[in-house]
């Protein structure tokens, strides 16, 4: 496997247990040793996305505003559970991550939208994700 790949993975899984979370309400470590045991993943690939879900979460309240604000004519919480946590682990990266490139943020974003979106999901993401990352180059 390739570094890209183990990196799109991990995003992936994040993405997963970001919608989980999304679904249950609430981090759910039953739920989340559950999952983990149902994924044959590298260890280096887990603690990745273990790392991307507890930094989504330190920062949901920010994420949110950001991507609100952002985002034209959608509230997050009328967002799809796929759409508003891929955005936000995207995101938090664009935001947060200085490692990672906000271009490499959306594409990957973009990336997981049509393997686990909807047909309108890819396009959607671009559009919230390009204009957060031009407020964010704007603002510095």
């Amino acid at each position: 496997m390739t570094r890209l790949s183990n990196s799109r993975k991990a995003r992936e899984l994040a993405v997963k247990v970001l919608y989980m979370f999304d679904v249950q309400g609430a981090p759910d470590v039953e739920a989340l040793q559950c999952f983990w045991e149902s994924q044959a993943v590298r260890k280096e690939v887990r603690s990745r996305a273990e790392e991307m879900v507890k930094s989504v979460l330190d920062h949901l309240e920010e994420l949110d505003r950001r991507i609100n604000t952002a985002s034209d004519n959608w509230r997050i919480d009328r967002m799809s559970r796929v759409d508003r946590n891929i955005l936000r682990l995207a995101a938090f990266e664009i935001l947060y991550d200085p490692d990672v490139p906000p271009q490499v943020s959306i594409d990957e974003a973009v990336e997981i939208a049509r393997r686990y979106g909807d047909n309108k999901s890819p396009a959607f993401i671009n559009g919230i994700l390009d204009h957060l990352w031009k407020e964010e180059r704007d603002a510095s």
